[in-house]
Formats: structure tokens, sequence, C-alpha cells
């Protein structure tokens, strides 16, 4: 029991540790030098806008859990998806359809009203830009 608890504090540790803007900042600090103060700015925060690139989006928020294509009049686009787990009550559970950041979705794979909820999308441009960010509404 002492070796299990160990280890998933452990492993909680280190993937939380990924999870955040200033993490992925440190080990890209050249993507981040590249921005725009202004975009920099909501980076930290965790935040996308529209115009950035792909380089800025996986900074701010870190890899998508699902990528999709859009084919619309303007064109073939691409759009990330970001998800969360929640329970029976929408409750959050766990982010990400796999996340290697976050250890906890095994505890919950049999969780009987686990369902996936898509919180927030970004849609990329045929430029590669951001021109569109969906997101949930907070209830």
């Amino acid at each position: 029991m002492k070796r299990s608890l160990f280890f998933a504090v452990i492993l909680t540790g280190l993937f939380a540790g990924c999870a955040s803007p200033d993490k992925r900042i440190s080990r890209s600090p050249e993507v981040f030098a590249r921005l725009s103060p202004e975009q920099q700015a909501l980076v930290k925060q965790g935040k996308v806008a529209v115009g950035f690139g792909a380089d800025a989006v996986l900074l701010a928020v870190g890899s998508p859990d699902r990528k999709w294509t859009r084919t619309d009049a303007v064109g073939v686009r691409e759009v990330w998806s970001y998800t969360t787990w929640e329970n029976d009550r929408g409750e959050a559970l766990y982010r990400g359809w796999y996340h290697g950041a976050d250890a906890s979705p095994f505890y919950y794979l049999n969780y009987p009203s686990r369902r996936e909820h898509e919180y927030f999308k970004v849609v990329f441009g045929p430029d590669g830009k951001v021109t569109a960010i969906e997101e949930d509404i907070p209830r």
C-alpha cells in the first residue's frame, strides 16, 4: 500500500508540473521569445487569441486531445479539441482524452457515469493562424 501511494504521489507531481504554461515556456523559451509582448502575457495566463500560431497555442494550453479537419466554403481548416471527463453531476474528474500529463484517468476508468465533455476548440485558418476559438461557458 505504501509503495503504491508513493508512486501515485510521484507520478501525480511529475505529470501535474507538465501541465502549466510556465513549464511549457521553460521547455521552449525560443518559441516564447518570438511572440509579441501581448501574446506572451496571454500565454502566461494560459489563454489563446485569434492570430496565434500553433506554437503559441501549444505553449498556452498544451497539446490537443484530438485534431480534426473542417471543410467549409473557405477550404480545409485544422481544429484542435480539448476535453475533460465529468461525473453525472457535471463535476470534472480529469482533463484530457489521453493527456500524458495526467495520471488520474486510470483511477476513473470504471467510473460508471463518466462522460467526455469538450470544453475548448481552436480553429486554424489556411495560414496556420487561429481564426476562431470556441470555449464552453462555465455553469
